[in-house]
């Protein structure tokens, strides 16, 4: 017996050594106490109860010994994919996130939910997310005494907005502070969604409800519903932006040059997306999507707004924030992609003019077992080996995709090649960024309660193409993803005869109210007779 006792405590003693209980580690090596779960609890044995996921959980923080009754307690909401330790435990980029500690330590009362993503798999839309924040938010309304401040990071702010505006949240709630949120959607979700996209994303299974719902043209039919609705001035709303696309070579990195065609952003959001036509903007500076969310980078940005109930600072006023499909393009694409069969080299030709100062050329596969190699036209050739060459792994619209690209700086002009063979059967997505291209423009709304509305396309500095060779053509997914089929479709824009680069053709819906997801290719020659290939994904929500 006593032998067995024994047993049992060596066992006890390398759990707890394996798997401390009850502290986090603090930046500066101080620990301070973990913070405990509460509600919808199921704790194990193993992992410690700080590690719960269980969707429904709140972490109540320890109580600092220096808390200010008259301060607020801060409510702390992730992102997309993420879960509650995201505010104490490890980042992606930037080592363990100190925000916790940094509230605790400013003697602040916190909490922490789970919401639907903490489980893993699939990510939930604000609004699945929105019904179980409310629910804890009264809780800890209820366990503190009074209303709470939020902090939320990414798609948490539309989760929020959800729970305050349309699941009567905001009696819980004086003021939300967002870092880094998509009020009006992400590009790269739109990119997820898109037409060349398929074979990769349903080879992935990672077509969820959350990157669904982050379409710029979902994101506008809820910003609608919304930013109009009696309850949205019940709380207060404060927005901050980030501009760095993290470290290079990154998957943050690789979003950036892709979102850079719609402007400044983090890595995954642009800035103007950050923003709300009601919000004081509180600022926006150099950090990425990962570091926006830690103590380091923002807490003191913000504690002064946290500080009190009351609104801080001078009176909310209009940001101004523009509509998605407004945005000035400094950078174009190339977007293609397919499938991959085993042992089968797949060789996509990419059109590069001379107006590029930089390119980068982008493959997402599901394995990273994929060999790219990258031909100039004059035939010198870029794989792994070369210092134009990095590798990372998405963790957010392709999570679990295996990213390869090549930084070309002054790119020849001419016809590029990206060869691909896979060991085993796979696809591709292909993008080509062009830096510094801004050749033409598209007009098409992110919504419309307009079965049928129109598309146009303009160029530039129509002199500088051969125009008899230029054709514009979309190709249109219905919500489900399904090509549209329809009568009134055309798939091909036409050339106006009286303003010469200028194209026209019409989107129609049919009776299926949502979100289209339209990909938009010109494709050509310059007067040089040099190739020239662009494309444009955008999302529209078409329906009241």
């Amino acid at each position: 017996m006593r032998h067995y006792w024994r047993l049992s405590l060596l066992i006890i003693l390398c759990a707890v050594l394996i798997f401390p209980i009850g502290m986090v580690q603090a930046a500066d090596d101080k620990q301070i106490p973990a913070p405990q779960p509460m509600g919808n609890v199921k704790i194990n044995a193993l992992p410690p109860p700080s590690n719960v996921t269980t969707p429904g959980t709140w972490f109540k923080g320890a109580t600092p010994p220096n808390y200010d009754p008259n301060k607020p307690p801060i409510v702390f909401v992730q992102g997309m994919h993420g879960k509650a330790q995201d505010w104490w435990s490890n980042t992606v980029y930037h080592g363990v996130n100190d925000m916790y500690e940094k509230a605790y330590n400013a003697g602040y009362r916190t909490a922490f939910v789970q919401l639907h993503d903490a489980a893993g798999g699939d990510g939930a839309t604000q609004w699945d997310n929105g019904r179980l924040l409310v629910q804890m938010l009264e809780q800890i309304y209820n366990h503190y005494g009074q209303k709470v401040n939020i902090v939320a990071h990414s798609k948490g702010g539309p989760d929020t907005q959800a729970a305050l505006v349309h699941y009567n949240g905001h009696g819980f709630v004086n003021k939300v502070v967002t870092l880094g949120s998509p009020h009006h959607g992400s590009h790269l979700a739109d990119l997820a969604y898109s037409w060349w996209a398929g074979w990769l994303a349903e080879l992935l299974g990672r077509q969820d409800p959350a990157t669904y719902s982050l379409q710029t043209g979902e994101m506008a039919h809820f910003r609608e519903q919304t930013d109009n609705h009696a309850n949205v001035n019940k709380n207060r709303y404060y927005t901050a932006a980030g501009t760095s696309w993290g470290p290079f070579p990154s998957a943050l990195w690789s979003g950036g040059a892709y979102l850079a065609v719609h402007g400044s952003n983090d890595g995954l959001v642009n800035v103007w997306s950050t923003q709300l036509p009601y919000g004081q903007h509180l600022f926006t500076t150099d950090v990425d999507h990962d570091q926006i969310r830690t103590g380091t980078a923002s807490f003191a940005r913000i504690e002064p707004t946290l500080r009190t109930a009351a609104a801080a600072g001078t009176a909310l006023k209009n940001t101004g924030a523009a509509a998605a499909s407004a945005q000035p393009a400094s950078d174009e694409q190339y977007i293609h992609g397919g499938s991959l069969s085993a042992n089968q080299a797949v060789e996509r030709e990419v059109a590069v003019d001379s107006t590029s100062p930089e390119a980068v050329f982008t493959i997402l596969t599901k394995s990273p077992d994929v060999e790219v190699t990258l031909i100039s036209p004059t035939g010198k050739s870029y794989s792994k080996t070369n210092k134009e060459y990095f590798a990372a792994t998405d963790r957010e619209f392709f999570a679990g995709a295996s990213i390869q690209a090549f930084r070309i700086n002054r790119p020849e002009a001419g016809i590029w090649k990206v060869s691909m063979t896979s060991q085993r059967d796979d696809a591709y997505l292909l993008t080509a960024t062009f830096t510094g291209s801004d050749t033409f423009s598209v007009d098409l709304p992110a919504k419309s309660k307009q079965k049928s509305l129109p598309v146009k396309v303009k160029l530039h500095n129509p002199k500088y193409f051969d125009l008899s060779s230029i054709k514009v053509n979309i190709k249109t997914l219905a919500p489900g993803g399904k090509p549209v089929r329809s009568a009134g479709l055309q798939s091909e824009l036409k050339k106006d005869s009286k303003q010469p680069g200028r194209f026209a053709g019409q989107l129609s819906a049919g009776t299926q109210a949502g979100t289209y997801n339209v990909t938009i290719e010109i494709t050509g020659k310059t007067k040089q007779g040099q190739a020239f290939a662009r494309t444009l994904v955008r999302s529209v929500y078409i329906g009241n």
